[in-house]
């Protein structure tokens, strides 16, 4: 009798699995019409820009692996290849960016927090109405929470989530594109002072530069006057000089033209 410990062949394996898969995806696109390739063109394309979930058409609770298998069927339905539509290569791009932002950690912990955000507001929202409504609000309680998971997951509820997801992130946005705006607003002003502060030193040091060139004539200048300067030329005014009689007063004696 043989030994079939070292036997792993007793299921399909996952590459099995997932070539299985993508056979019947290509049997499926295969069968799929031109009309409905350029439906899902213009759906993509007219889907929320801030909401990956959105493109994939997918909820909000979709898992990693509901992420992947959607993309691929999205993709091969609008391909560029596959479809004739003259922005599938627009659509088919929308995709791509989508699954990326989902399968991103930090991007898709971000969307999350705003769908919490939004189901707390649409909670609170339904709990004011339900102390109006006695009989939901018995409801409510003899149910243990069973009408409100109900509640949550009807198509009216998931239509109001999908809207207030859409209000909130859109919020975020604008005040990210604002501050954005200021950060820029102030990076600017910082760099006009820098280049103001260059220019401005950059014009002293030519001022010093061009003081120190002059240092030769001035001090011969100075020579000149110096060695001259007893020597009062025809009509030339003396420079002003102190009165010195009373020591208790200290002023100029006007210049006095000589003829």
């Amino acid at each position: 009798m043989g030994d079939n410990s070292g036997d792993t062949t007793t299921g399909p394996s996952a590459a099995k699995i997932a070539a299985q898969e993508y056979a019947l995806l290509k049997q499926f696109f295969a069968e799929v019409s031109e009309v409905e390739r350029d439906n899902e063109v213009n759906r993509i394309l007219s889907c929320f820009k801030l909401n990956p979930f959105d493109y994939l058409n997918l909820p909000f609770d979709s898992s990693i692996d509901e992420v992947k298998r959607q993309y691929r069927k999205l993709s091969l339905l609008v391909h560029p290849d596959k479809c004739k539509h003259p922005q599938a290569k627009e659509a088919f791009g929308a995709l791509a960016k989508a699954q990326q932002l989902l399968l991103d950690p930090q991007e898709r912990d971000y969307i999350l927090n705003q769908v919490n955000a939004a189901k707390e507001e649409l909670r609170a929202k339904r709990k004011k109405q339900l102390k109006k409504d006695t009989a939901s609000k018995l409801k409510s309680l003899v149910t243990e929470g069973k009408f409100d998971q109900e509640h949550e997951q009807s198509e009216e509820f998931q239509h109001q989530l999908k809207l207030k997801v859409k209000e909130i992130l859109t919020d975020q946005e604008w005040r990210r594109r604002k501050m954005a705006m200021r950060i820029s607003e102030e990076e600017g002003r910082l760099k006009k002072d820098e280049e103001e502060t260059k220019e401005m030193w950059k014009r002293k040091r030519e001022h010093e530069e061009q003081w120190e060139g002059t240092r030769e004539k001035r001090v011969s200048s100075w020579r000149d006057f110096m060695k001259g300067g007893k020597k009062v030329k025809k009509g030339e005014i003396r420079p002003p000089k102190l009165k010195t009689e009373d020591p208790n007063k200290s002023y100029v004696q006007r210049p006095v033209k000589r003829g």
